[in-house]
């Protein structure tokens, strides 16, 4: 079952890729016998992800042959909606409607400010809402930094909560809230920062990113697929700094009043 390469692309007919699904049927065998009970979990999985590509890959394939301005920032829109409400479902502790508030606007103005940077001044894209160059973009900026304010708030949350007493005994002492908090916001930071530094140190050696993969497997010279995984790994780090920094900064804000005082049991 061979199939040769045409234009430095291999195509992968419909029979070979129901083949792929073979690995799902081997997870299935796997947790069975182990007896795990999650198999409608990942036969739910499998089913979603197959369909929401297809919709989507029908969905690109009208924007692309159709781009326009409205079009791609309705679907800016849309992605950054969906984040954000990903955001407080994955989250387990309970947040408050200014939390939430605060996690909505650092969320959608780091990733927005950092879109537009990368596709304006490093990649120099005319027009600045070509859909095939800046919908990719956005999902990947997006999507990481979805994942790093999830961390952030998760911690700033939870250890603000847990230690009430020492954030109070700081403030009695002279302590600003954010001298109070600090060392809370630093390590909420530094927490949602992290899985995408691991992520810097171990690609080109421990693995390929999934970006430049695909470059190359479409045929791009690898050298162009370095420049691009480059740039945009310096972009996936700027939306999760900002969006993470503006989460503590203005995070923070939330559980002090006017006084300076903790109201954390208002939250």
């Amino acid at each position: 079952m061979t199939n040769g390469i045409d234009g430095g692309v291999i195509d992968i007919p419909l029979i070979q890729l129901i083949i792929a699904y073979f690995f799902v049927l081997v997870l299935i065998i796997i947790v069975r016998k182990q007896k795990i009970d999650k198999e409608k979990q990942i036969i739910l999985a499998a089913t979603r992800m197959t369909l929401q590509l297809v919709i989507v890959g029908f969905l690109l394939e009208y924007i692309f042959e159709m781009p326009h301005p409205g079009i791609t920032l309705l679907i800016l829109l849309i992605m950054e909606g969906f984040a954000i409400q990903n955001i407080f479902s994955r989250v387990s502790t309970e947040l408050s409607f200014n939390m939430k508030k605060v996690t909505a606007i650092s969320m959608f103005a780091g990733t927005v400010f950092t879109l537009f940077f990368f596709l304006i001044l490093v990649i120099g894209l005319s027009p600045w809402y070509y859909p095939r160059y800046f919908i990719p973009i956005a999902g990947m900026l997006i999507g990481n930094s979805m994942t790093g304010i999830s961390l952030g708030v998760e911690h700033l949350v939870n250890q603000i909560k847990k230690n009430p007493e020492k954030i109070e005994a700081a403030l009695m002492l002279g302590a600003s809230p954010q001298q109070a908090t600090r060392q809370v916001a630093n390590q909420a930071f530094y927490n949602a920062i992290l899985p995408t530094v691991n992520s810097m140190i171990g690609m080109g050696i421990i693995f390929l990113p999934g970006m430049m993969t695909g470059q190359i497997l479409s045929g791009v010279s690898p050298f162009l697929a370095i420049r691009y995984q480059i740039a945009i790994m310096m972009g996936i780090l700027g939306a999760v700094t900002l969006t993470t920094y503006l989460l503590v900064k203005l995070g923070v804000k939330t559980y002090f009043n006017d006084r300076m005082q903790l109201t954390i049991n208002n939250d």
